[in-house]
């Protein structure tokens, strides 16, 4: 009878031993719906009142923490806003005006026709530097433009892979041309700048309007008129915010706080917004828009009725530098005295 009792004993023991032992683990194990739900509806409410949330980390960068920040709310608000609608409006406004402007003008002619003569304007490395900055620009604005509308615009297009594949090269190809855009901005200023001061002839050539807009009227100007100016220190100035911007946003910890590089981005955008605008219009008159302008930048040589009508006093400069051998036939050869 004692041994049963000892033995019930025993077991007893054993099983509040068991539960003793086994319980707090299990306890410890459950998750708590409560707290877990309580912590959401903090979550929201933070977003819903705009309250700047973080979390913990262990990386140096202390800003990658941040979970929700009020300023990225407004900036994502100006980016897809003010920034989006300056970009279409300047080029869209930009291209219609020149549709208009063709239009009403159409294409400018020289007006006493080829002279079968040319006359050197731009060099090898004038030409290099020229087009190495035209293409790198091109790039960089349409895929900085898929960036911003590309969602839009694109995409239903193209469909969603594709439109990926697009953004995915694109941003590559973003990042990396920057590099021989920067480069070729500092050889065409340092090789045309001197060309590129304002002077007083510049301020007759605005009165007269160029000479765009009327025909049989050709205000003197040197190797570069006042239209042309206003393009290179757009360019020149434009550019160089351009690549500042863009430096901070290749390499954020230089830009500072997040506010100043979310500053960065919409100087960055809204820049280039309005310099497409303005290398379209430049785009424009150097194509379709005035016979005889794109030999200057494609072989480096234009007409010398070309010349002289819409560079009259650079044609004389050059003329007195180099007498009869700054003027050429058409096909290239040295003009040869007469006998």
């Amino acid at each position: 009878m004692v041994h049963k009792l000892l033995k019930s004993a025993a077991t007893l023991f054993a099983v509040v031993a068991l539960f003793a032992f086994a319980a707090p683990p299990l306890a410890a194990q459950q998750v708590n719906p409560t707290e877990s739900s309580v912590q959401e509806e903090q979550l929201m409410r933070a977003l819903q009142s705009g309250e700047a949330v973080s979390g913990r980390i262990t990386i140096p960068d202390a800003r990658a923490g941040d979970l929700i920040k009020p300023d990225n709310k407004n900036w994502a608000a100006t980016h897809g806003g003010t920034v989006k609608t300056v970009n279409v409006v300047a080029i869209l406004g930009m291209l219609v005006l020149l549709v208009g402007f063709y239009m009403y003008r159409g294409k400018i002619r020289i007006e006493s026709g080829p002279s079968g003569r040319t006359i050197q304007r731009f060099n090898a490395v004038e030409r290099f530097a020229h087009w190495l900055l035209a293409a790198t620009f091109i790039i960089l604005a349409l895929t900085g433009l898929n960036l911003l509308i590309g969602r839009a615009v694109i995409l239903p297009i193209i469909g969603e892979s594709a439109f990926g594949t697009l953004s995915a090269w694109g941003k590559i190809a973003h990042n990396y041309l920057a590099w021989p855009f920067m480069a070729a901005l500092v050889i065409v200023f340092v090789a045309w700048v001197l060309h590129n001061i304002p002077n007083k002839t510049d301020i007759e050539w605005i009165k007269q309007g160029g000479g765009l807009f009327k025909k049989g009227v050709h205000p003197p100007a040197k190797k570069f008129n006042a239209g042309q100016k206003v393009i290179f220190w757009s360019v020149i100035i434009g550019g160089a915010a351009l690549s500042f911007t863009g430096v901070m946003l290749l390499f954020p910890e230089l830009a500072g706080t997040s506010a100043q590089w979310q500053l960065y981005q919409v100087i960055h955008a809204i820049v280039a917004g309005i310099m497409t605008a303005i290398i379209i219009a430049h785009i424009y008159i150097g194509s379709v828009g005035m016979e005889g302008a794109f030999d200057a930048m494609g072989s480096g040589q234009v007409d010398e009725n070309w010349a002289k009508e819409h560079h009259a006093l650079w044609v004389e400069e050059k003329q007195a530098r180099e007498g009869s051998a700054a003027i050429k036939p058409a096909g290239g050869a040295s003009p040869q005295p007469a006998e």
